[in-house]
């Protein structure tokens, strides 16, 4: 999470191929006022305490949070890249100095800004999530708040951020994953427990209305919102798992809209063109799928297994196979996914399919091939289980063909099917794992992963009250401070410089493997009107009180 003076680099293309299919299919059509729609969602979040370890899941920023919580800087498409712009809830761009040694941000909020229970947002709101995130227990991530030093508010719009030391993605501070929340409500109370199931108050253009655990969640305007109110009188997400039910729920008009993981049959759907249906595939994007390895764990407790790993995959053939339809057929070669992608090196793109390297590192570091050809050594074989979300037929073929590979090359790989509630809830933050797949996404055009992924601070443990997002309990010698470079350094030259080398560094301890860049898939009903499209960062409903029916 991090430039004051800089100027903010953003990948405008990706490292995979472009597709025929990305772009918007018309002009955006006029939207009336009035009416209701239905989204389809393929996830339910845990919770909606934004701010806890339970709000893992993205679907709980795209179907509650963009929409209600108020944040400092947007991301908006700007000269074909994807930048943060000051929201309206400030009345524009911070002050940022460095004096001393630290770093000071002064935010101005605008006076017309108010909570939906007409309390206007104010800098003890600032201060209250600042020390809410720095200071809490059971923090999702605590990046760049973790150093912040004191929050003053000389006036109720005015709040002052004073930085330990200078913070280069300052801009994620009160955007991205947290936002601005309402002291007035919050201040002194159990923040989780009034958050977690819902809440009635808002700072955005909708409020919750309800959310019915296990069906959907139903958002109306907020009233009280300062800037232009929606066109609909009524959102519902409706939770639909399946990605088949989903595409026949859209078909029959039952959902108006999907934003489905790219599955085969969806893709294929897709290009063979669904009726009275419009669609965007993007894959610039902030979404990288890899194969992630808990470095303390036998058999990657050891680096040389690990590179061992990467070379016994075949990593474009499997983009190919999933992603090919749409031109999409390029390997992920670094952790810094194409939103960010100017801060990475590609240095992955060593490791292809070489089962040469794999018995030369094996059997220089001990192993042996034992009688069902796998590797083994000390009486133990190279064996590990996969940890993946149930009921996603995109990552089934993945490990479908990952298993078959990884068994060619002397490893034994099982598949382990669990919840995203389990896996990210306790399994990933207790350590409780060989390896996983799933996806990380980038909500900030900044290089906020790379840290909050791999430095050593960020490994839960009880003693942090199970923070952080170093699942992997990675903790590779000498990165902390190239990771530190990349949070502080405002000068852009050397914090790419720093950002590069941090990408060679873990592309020679391979502490997890990048596999794909995932697309965005976005469909909707052509009854629909308004400027509907993705963003990368916020999703695809960041811009939904412009939905609305076409006129």
């Amino acid at each position: 999470m991090f430039p004051a003076v800089a100027t903010l680099l953003v990948a405008s293309a990706c490292s995979s191929n472009s597709s025929a299919l990305s772009g918007q299919n018309d002009a955006p059509v006029a939207a009336r006022d009035g009416g209701s729609i239905v989204i389809g969602a393929e996830q339910e979040p845990d919770c909606a305490d934004w701010l806890g370890t339970c709000a893992g899941s993205i679907w709980g920023s795209y179907t509650m949070q963009v929409g209600t919580i108020p944040a400092a800087f947007d991301t908006r498409k700007v000269d074909g890249k994807w930048v943060p712009q000051a929201s309206d809830l400030l009345t524009g761009d911070p002050a940022v100095q460095t004096v001393d040694g630290k770093q000071t941000i002064t935010y101005r909020i605008n006076p017309k800004a108010v909570w939906s229970d007409g309390t206007p947002i104010s800098s003890a709101d600032f201060a209250y999530t600042a020390l809410q995130v720095r200071d809490g227990k059971d923090i999702f991530e605590k990046s760049g708040y973790s150093d912040i030093a004191n929050v003053a508010t000389p006036d109720p719009k005015t709040a002052v951020v004073t930085m330990q030391t200078p913070y280069a993605s300052w801009r994620d501070l009160f955007s991205g994953d947290y936002g601005v929340l309402p002291a007035h409500i919050l201040d002194g109370k159990d923040r989780d427990a009034l958050m977690k199931d819902g809440y009635t108050w808002s700072g955005g253009p909708w409020i919750i209305q309800n959310w019915q655990r296990g069906t959907s969640v139903t958002l109306v305007p907020n009233d009280k919102y300062w800037g232009p109110k929606p066109h609909l009188d009524k959102v519902t997400f409706q939770f639909i798992t399946d990605t088949a039910a989903a595409f026949q729920a859209l078909k029959s008009g039952q959902v108006d809209a999907l934003y489905p993981s790219p599955q085969l049959d969806a893709l294929s759907q897709i290009k063979a063109g669904v009726a009275n249906t419009k669609s965007q595939v993007d894959p610039v994007t902030g979404n990288l799928e890899a194969i992630w390895l808990n470095n303390t764990k036998f058999p990657f407790d050891s680096q040389t297994v690990r590179q061992a790993l990467a070379y016994s995959i075949d990593r474009d053939a499997i983009v190919k196979r999933l992603f090919g339809t749409i031109g999409v057929d390029k390997a992920a070669q670094s952790f810094f996914t194409p939103i960010v992608g100017g801060f990475g090196e590609s240095a992955f793109g060593k490791y292809t399919l070489d089962l040469g390297k794999v018995t030369a590192l094996m059997t220089g570091d001990g192993w042996a091939k034992d009688s069902a050809g796998f590797w083994a050594k000390g009486g133990k074989r190279a064996s590990f289980a996969v940890e993946t979300l149930a009921g996603n037929k995109r990552r089934d073929l993945t490990l479908q063909i990952l298993q078959s590979q990884f068994t060619q090359a002397g490893f034994e790989m099982t598949i382990h099917d669990t919840t995203s509630a389990t896996l990210f809830g306790t399994t990933a933050p207790n350590g409780d794992f060989q390896a996983g797949l799933y996806t990380l996404i980038d909500t900030f055009p900044e290089p906020l992963n790379l840290a909050s992924t791999f430095a050593s601070a960020a490994i839960p443990s009880q003693a942090n009250g199970y923070s952080g997002t170093n699942f992997g309990r990675v903790n590779i010698p000498g990165l902390d401070a190239v990771l530190d470079q990349i949070d502080a350094d405002v000068d852009p030259a050397p914090r790419i410089a720093a950002s590069k080398q941090a990408d060679q560094m873990l592309a020679d301890a391979v502490p997890a493997i990048p596999l794909d860049d995932v697309p965005n898939v976005l469909l909707w009903s052509a009854r629909l009107g308004g400027p509907i499209s993705i963003n990368p960062s916020e999703g695809p409903f960041w811009n939904l009180s412009e939905w609305g029916l076409a006129q």
